[in-house]
């Protein structure tokens, strides 16, 4: 490591040694008879997180299966990590993503969780636990969940197995971009498909990115670098000189008006691309559903450079103990156990043992989602509307196909404080 790397790597310490200052200061046998009996109440947990997965349908599903109280503080993805970062009084669950987890528990503010008592553990799939969804796959660049999944003894995270882990993995996907097909030609995935059409001087005026560094940041090199303007040695641990001149080139695009504006949440996403302001953007599997339930027919993209991709991440509160943290495991047990993992797949969503859900899910739905194939018939999203109609082709293709090919995953890097402070002179310019 030279003097560059050690220095953003002290500025980082620095930074999560102020966020733990900060926090210092500020389905029967998933059911909780045994509580109820004992004091006649119902335990509450909070859960915190972002609204693509704490939807109300999952909330009051939940409660009736578990007999508990669950409040859910949905945010934006910033908004989340920082509430969560520094006052671990907030919540019980944080849920969010795997670039999340080095912040949070550095910052101290989640404790490890205990493996003896996940129920399904070891039905969850090798992408987590080794890196790999198949022999083929590529494990993509920066924070692949399985280096921060294991709780090491000498309080790191790493990939070495032990009885404790820093998350729970539940949902995941791979993202890239959406376009509306009615005014931008249908391209092949993973052929002509390219993060560079971000950036494609005929869509000018019409681009939206999704309003998080550690998320949007990576959009935005995939499509700097397709349109052969910039290369990265490691585009998942960017150096600052190489933040410089992304943002340079950004900001040269967006002071010709070529970027609509950002979003910060799905709904604001479906929004843009709904009223026309936008044909094409970053995008959330959930907000693609949404546009074609609606009548906008909008294509995820399967870029021929690889997909950014995610973890989702659930995570124990340090402070949360005793009745509260059986409620929470019993939670985060009931996330694993078919329901969710059917419900969340018709947005466009995995489960980390998605066997476990496809006795839930129709055979059609099942080879749309899961297996690449065509659908059979009318398969209906989360919000109850027709989403994907007969003879359609998940773009991408099968969960396999698309976890083998990933690009970067979101992640945050040794130069993170660097890449905020410029990625708040890209908003501001």
């Amino acid at each position: 490591m030279d003097a560059h790397d050690s220095d953003i790597a002290a500025e980082r310490r620095q930074f999560l040694k102020t966020c733990g200052q900060m926090a210092a200061g500020a389905a029967a046998t998933l059911a909780f008879p045994a509580i109820i009996s004992a004091r006649n109440s119902r335990p509450t947990i909070r859960v915190v997180g972002t609204h693509v997965t704490l939807q109300e349908a999952i909330r009051q599903k939940a409660e009736r299966d578990l007999g508990i109280n669950i409040e859910f503080y949905p945010g934006g993805s910033a908004e989340v990590l920082l509430k969560a970062s520094t006052d671990p009084s907030a919540f019980d669950l944080y849920e969010q993503w795997s670039n999340s987890l080095n912040v949070l528990w550095q910052a101290g503010t989640i404790q490890p969780i205990e493996i003896s008592k996940l129920k399904y553990w070891s039905e969850i799939n090798d992408l987590t636990k080794k890196g790999r969804i198949s022999p083929a796959a590529r494990i993509g660049l920066g924070d692949a969940p399985y280096k921060l999944l294991y709780a090491q003894s000498d309080g790191s995270l790493g990939s070495n197995p032990t009885g404790q882990i820093s998350f729970l993995p539940y949902v995941h996907n791979v993202d890239s971009f959406g376009y509306n097909s009615a005014v931008i030609p249908r391209g092949i995935p993973y052929q002509t498909e390219s993060w560079g059409w971000l950036l494609d001087e005929r869509y000018a005026g019409k681009v939206a990115l999704v309003n998080e560094p550690t998320i949007g940041l990576f959009d935005a090199a995939l499509a700097v670098k397709a349109r052969g303007l910039m290369d990265f040695a490691d585009m998942g641990n960017m150096t600052r000189a190489e933040l410089d001149e992304l943002f340079k080139i950004l900001v040269s695009y967006k002071k010709r008006g070529h970027f609509r504006g950002v979003w910060t949440s799905v709904p604001q996403s479906v929004a843009l691309m709904r009223s026309g302001e936008v044909m094409i953007e970053s995008m959330f599997s959930p907000a693609v559903s949404a546009l074609n339930g609606m009548g906008t027919p909008c294509i995820y993209a399967a870029p021929k450079e690889g997909y950014r991709a995610w973890q989702g991440v659930m995570c124990l509160s340090s402070q949360s103990t005793g009745e509260r943290q059986e409620a929470a495991y019993a939670f985060m047990n009931w996330w694993l156990s078919g329901w969710p993992g059917a419900f969340i797949a018709r947005q466009g969503y995995y489960i980390a043992n998605p066997e476990r859900s496809r006795h839930l899910m129709s055979a059609s739905e099942w080879d749309y989602w899961y297996d690449g194939k065509a659908a059979s018939e009318p398969l209906r999203g989360t919000d109850g509307r027709i989403s994907v109609q007969p003879g359609e082709v998940r773009s991408g293709g099968s969960y396999i196909k698309r976890f083998e090919n990933i690009a970067v995953w979101n992640t945050v890097m040794d130069s993170y404080e660097y890449s905020l402070l410029k990625w708040n002179e890209f908003m501001m310019a």
